[in-house]
């Protein structure tokens, strides 16, 4: 699997934004109020089309068949543009080609969903450059994960669309993330609990960083937020920051030190509306645990330390992040959190029927 690398300037050169009209910046659309109802995609149906677009990093050309071969099998039929092969240093294109890439599928009517290709860097150049009124009037189930976080909540906290925090075209390759994704956007429930990966039997999973535990007891509700954890927090301070109250926040990662983890926790723990969640969840924090050492913390103590004080429900370790089996989870979505038995039910159609 294809680790998400770790840049974390996200200047936007004046020149790329003199390019757009002002019109489609992110600053003219104000936030999806709490109490909005949602905005739903249609679900998604064998015989759809599936845009896939590239707005971080560049995606090899073998891998881009890989995932249009996975699509194909799903029974979709890919599609994307020129602008999804060649680079722009470690980016598929220019802000302007990847905006432009980004703001076409929603508003191109023979695309009814759009898969992300990959991850890596780029989402937060392009983030106030989405033509959110287009997303609005021309709402698509948008999936992807690591990076797509961004993209994925400020969609949502602008439009009211509901996304889906699941496997980019690169990482949709095992059985148990596809099914998953089909369960979430193909075959939606009204009441649907997530299903978490029992990992128990696999030598590689043999490693505290995969255990899963209750972190506090309880029972929770509200709309899903978050992701990646280091691009929720590189949203703060900006106009995107998320809006955790009331919210069950999923967050993930993947190599980072415990220190750095508990320096994000502790940046986000000193934001607004991080402790006035009624719940946390955690996916898997996949090479970011440290053998036991009397001169440092484990991931697990850091964990503890961090979000245990805070006496909202919380657990660690449920079966998404950058690992090979990802669950796919509907950002914006009403769900319920117990957990004591570590289940996460989600209460509403994410799609429409």
């Amino acid at each position: 699997m294809k680790k998400r690398r770790q840049f974390f300037k996200t200047a936007l050169g004046a020149s790329v934004a003199s390019l757009l009209p002002s019109t489609i910046f992110a600053t003219s659309t104000p936030k999806n109020r709490p109490d909005t109802p949602p905005v739903k995609a249609k679900a998604l149906r064998k015989g759809d089309t599936i845009g896939l677009v590239a707005p971080g990093y560049s995606v090899k050309p073998e891998m881009l068949e890989e995932a249009k071969a996975t699509l194909i099998s799903m029974g979709f039929i890919p599609y994307h543009t020129e602008r999804i092969i060649g680079n722009h240093g470690y980016f598929s294109n220019t802000d302007e080609e990847r905006i432009k890439d980004l703001n076409e599928m929603f508003s191109n009517p023979n695309i009814d969903g759009i898969l992300c290709a990959r991850g890596g860097y780029g989402c937060t150049r392009i983030i106030n450059l989405i033509d959110y009124e287009n997303i609005r009037q021309n709402p698509k189930a948008f999936i992807g994960f690591s990076d797509i976080t961004v993209l994925l909540n400020a969609i949502n906290q602008k439009t009211g669309l509901i996304t889906f925090h699941g496997p980019v075209g690169s990482t949709l390759n095992d059985d148990y993330s596809i099914a998953q994704l089909q369960k979430v956007i193909m075959a939606p429930r009204e009441f649907q609990a997530l299903e978490n990966k029992d990992l128990s039997g696999e030598k590689k999973y043999r490693h505290p960083q995969y255990d899963r535990y209750t972190i506090t007891p309880g029972i929770a509700s509200g709309k899903l937020a978050g992701g990646s954890l280091t691009m929720v927090t590189s949203l703060m301070g900006t106009p995107h920051e998320i809006d955790f109250t009331n919210a069950i926040i999923c967050l993930e990662e993947i190599e980072e030190a415990p220190y750095r983890i508990d320096r994000m926790l502790t940046q986000l723990m000193q934001s607004k509306t991080f402790c006035k969640a009624s719940g946390i969840v955690m996916g898997v924090f996949a090479g970011c645990d440290t053998p036991p050492n009397r001169h440092k913390f484990t991931l697990k103590e850091v964990i503890m330390d961090r979000i245990k004080p805070l006496g909202i429900p919380a657990v660690y370790g449920m079966t998404f992040g950058h690992i090979d089996n990802n669950f796919t989870f509907p950002i914006g979505a009403m769900a319920s959190l117990d957990s004591e038995k570590i289940s996460l039910e989600v209460l509403e159609q994410p799609v429409l029927p």
